[in-house]
């Protein structure tokens, strides 16, 4: 959504609100330079000041990053995900078991919950993965695997799960790029099949294996 002159009235909570959405939308990826100080007050209808401190509070929270002498750059796409970037750090197996708790349930109501046609966007999102596998196409499959586990938990029709995963999304990027970099490509056919028969506890099982199979890897014990 295109940035939009603000009402006069909680002006520093206006600019924060556009920011948070522009961010979420993908206009601004994570990474992105975002437009300068000035360029945004004028856009904005506000003054500096205002704009800087709503920078500041979004840098606070971990949406934004000031980089002195550099500009302000996107650090996450939410302020749940800065936190939980926060907490995880690089430390690749804390990331592998929350994902287990969340991918495993997403994938238990995804059994129950999904529609014929979230059935048929599944398909895709796995033809999409399976295709980026057979051209070797690293960055390519670690994109559309995160897709399909996004994808799979937005069938579960829970909210605020899938909100908890759209905050994990930088993590569950650099874990799976992690993890796909060591050869270790997910095939994702039999969470497929399970969530297309309702089977809600193989599909669950399917989730889990092959992050338990990860976990052993990396020391961790089974949840």
């Amino acid at each position: 959504m295109p940035l939009a002159t603000t009402r006069r009235t909680g002006l520093v909570d206006q600019v924060i609100e556009q920011i948070r959405a522009t961010v979420a939308a993908g206009e601004w990826p994570v990474g992105t330079r975002v437009p300068p100080e000035a360029e945004l007050a004028e856009t904005l209808g506000v003054g500096r000041n205002t704009v800087r401190e709503a920078v500041r509070a979004l840098a606070h929270a971990g949406l934004l990053e000031v980089r002195q002498g550099d500009g302000t750059y996107v650090r996450a796409t939410s302020e749940i995900s800065g936190a939980i970037r926060r907490l995880a750090g690089t430390e690749l197996r804390e990331v592998l078991q929350v994902r287990r708790m969340v991918e495993a349930e997403g994938a238990r109501l995804a059994a129950r919950h999904r529609t014929a046609e979230e059935l048929v966007e599944l398909r895709q999102a796995m033809a999409a993965c399976e295709e980026a596998e057979g051209a070797a196409d690293l960055a390519a499959f670690t994109r559309a695997d995160l897709a399909f586990h996004q994808l799979v938990v937005r069938c579960a029709h829970n909210a605020v799960l899938a909100e908890l995963y759209r905050g994990l999304t930088e993590v569950v990027h650099a874990s799976v790029a992690t993890t796909v970099a060591g050869g270790r490509c997910e095939s994702h056919t039999g969470l497929l099949a399970a969530i297309r028969s309702g089977d809600a506890a193989g599909a669950a099982a399917e989730a889990e294996d092959f992050l338990d199979s990860l976990l052993r890897e990396h020391g961790a014990p089974r949840s």
